[in-house]
C-alpha cells in the first residue's frame, strides 16, 4: 500500500514539477517576442514526464567538445535537462524571432489547464485516501 501510495504521489510531484517549469518555459517565450534572434522553447511533455519517472534514462547524455567559452554548453541546467527543444516557426520573421504569440498563448493556456486538472486529480486523491483511512 505504502509503495503504491509512493508511486502515485512522485507522479503527481514529477507531473506538477514539469508543469511549472513549462509554465516558466513557455512564459520566458512570451517574454521575448520582440527580442530579435530570441528562439522559442519547449518540451515534449509526455516523453520527458516518462524520462523523468523511469529508472534508466531513454537518452544518452553525449558531451561535446567546445574550443571557446562563447560555444553553447551542452549541460543544460535545471529539469529539462537535454529535453528542451526549439520551435521551427511557421512564418519565419525579419528579425530571426521564432515566437508565434497565438501559439505560445495557447499553449501557455493549455499547460494552465491541465496544471489545474492536475492539482484537482490529486486533491480527489488525497480525499480517497483520507476516507480509506477513516475509522467508520
Amino acid at each position: 500500500m505504502i509503495n503504491k501510495l509512493d508511486k502515485e504521489l512522485n507522479y503527481h510531484h514529477t507531473a506538477l514539477s514539469l508543469r511549472v517549469a513549462r509554465q516558466e518555459l513557455l512564459s520566458s517565450n512570451v517574454a521575448n517576442a520582440d527580442t530579435p534572434n530570441f528562439k522559442a522553447k519547449d518540451i515534449d511533455f509526455a516523453s520527458m514526464l516518462h524520462e523523468k519517472l523511469s529508472s534508466t534514462p531513454s537518452l544518452k547524455k553525449v558531451n561535446l567538445n567546445t574550443t571557446s567559452l562563447m560555444h553553447i554548453n551542452s549541460a543544460v541546467p535545471g529539469l529539462f535537462g537535454d529535453g528542451i527543444l526549439y520551435r521551427v516557426p511557421l512564418q519565419p520573421s525579419a528579425d530571426g524571432n521564432t515566437v508565434d504569440m497565438d501559439m505560445e498563448r495557447t499553449r501557455f493556456a493549455d499547460n494552465a489547464i491541465k496544471y489545474d486538472a492536475s492539482i484537482t486529480f490529486l486533491s480527489n486523491e488525497l480525499k480517497n485516501i483520507s476516507l480509506a483511512l477513516q475509522e467508520r
